[in-house]
């Protein structure tokens, strides 16, 4: 499961390899947001040489409506590599391997037939582009934090991945990723999307399972028959094992 999905500009081909050695579980050529005008179809066809030459990554196309969606839906499709789908407000918009991302109020209100769309490996948050058409501060998290909680919500009731968080942009402030990354976790997400290396290690750590948290789901586990058993004092059930069992999964232990 991806926890740490690190952009990378995709006129930017010298940065590629070092993105994809950086330690996240999956980067994302960007072909939208972090690419000027000017530079998308030279982008298109960097990205293009990258996947013919082996390399891999999630890639985040231009919205539909714009003058290189055409182009870059062709790209995936050439390639059949996973697409970040920008602005998504319908289910129609989903097409591929796919991570929606979520960042306008029409796509949020629509979260739950876009996650069940075919092809939705989980949900991406565009909390910028959401705060921006709200009016708020994309780092109040009180703001957001319905959003958040409503996509989470959205991508449980269709049965696909936990969401990505979106990013932060602080890139001064360690302290400030960190409380970030947990408070997105504690609200069900199951990971982030970086912009910088040096977030993929923090957004590793806050998407693990501590080792007090794997060994307590392993006790779960043993103490389970199926009925109802008491772990350090706690009444475990089947919802108490299924949350064990998950843990492990993503720690994937």
């Amino acid at each position: 499961m991806v926890r740490a999905a690190l952009f990378v500009p995709g006129d930017r081909p010298d940065r590629f390899a070092k993105a994809a050695a950086a330690g996240a579980d999956e980067i994302i050529l960007d072909l939208e947001d972090a690419v000027a005008p000017a530079a998308k179809t030279a982008a298109r066809e960097e990205v293009r040489a990258w996947l013919s030459g082996g390399g891999s990554g999630i890639v985040r196309i231009n919205a539909r409506g714009t003058a290189w969606h055409a182009g870059d839906v062709a790209l995936v499709r050439e390639f059949g590599c996973p697409v970040m789908i920008p602005k998504a407000e319908a289910a129609a918009d989903v097409f591929g391997t796919a991570y929606p991302l979520i960042e306008t109020a029409t796509g949020l209100l629509h979260a739950r037939e876009i996650c069940a769309a075919p092809g939705v490996v989980r949900p991406a948050f565009g909390s910028v582009d959401l705060a921006a058409q709200l009016g708020v501060d994309p780092a109040d998290r009180t703001a957001l934090w319905h959003a958040r909680s409503l996509l989470v919500l959205a991508a449980a009731s269709a049965g696909v991945g936990p969401p990505l968080d979106g990013v932060t942009t602080d890139l001064t402030s360690p302290e400030t990723l960190r409380e970030d990354a947990a408070h997105a976790a504690s609200l069900g997400f199951g990971g982030k999307l970086c912009v910088h290396p040096e977030q993929v290690a923090p957004v590793l750590a806050a998407f693990t399972p501590s080792a007090e948290d794997l060994a307590w789901a392993r006790e779960v586990m043993a103490a389970s028959t199926g009925g109802v058993a008491v772990v350090r004092g706690q009444m475990v059930d089947k919802p108490v094992v299924d949350r064990a069992r998950r843990m492990l999964r993503t720690a994937g232990g």
